[in-house]
């Protein structure tokens, strides 16, 4: 499942919770690029990912948990 990660509406981000959470949920993400993708997202630009295969009902509510807006492209 294709998943592009809109904004994160929380207060004040947790960069390490997020970045710890692309790893877990994202298929293909290493802690560097999770980082990266972390401060792009944080900075207002949309980033897509794929959803690991078995993830895809705890990854979304993991996003919604960070307050993550997030579409689903699949």
């Amino acid at each position: 499942m294709n998943v592009q990660l809109l904004s994160c509406d929380a207060p004040r981000p947790d960069r390490r919770a997020i970045s710890r959470t692309l790893v877990e949920i994202a298929a293909g993400v290493d802690p560097g690029l999770a980082d990266e993708l972390t401060g792009i997202l944080i900075e207002g630009s949309p980033v897509d990912i794929e959803l690991n295969h078995g993830y895809h009902s705890s990854g979304l509510k993991s996003l919604r948990k960070l307050q993550i807006d997030y579409a689903i492209n699949d």
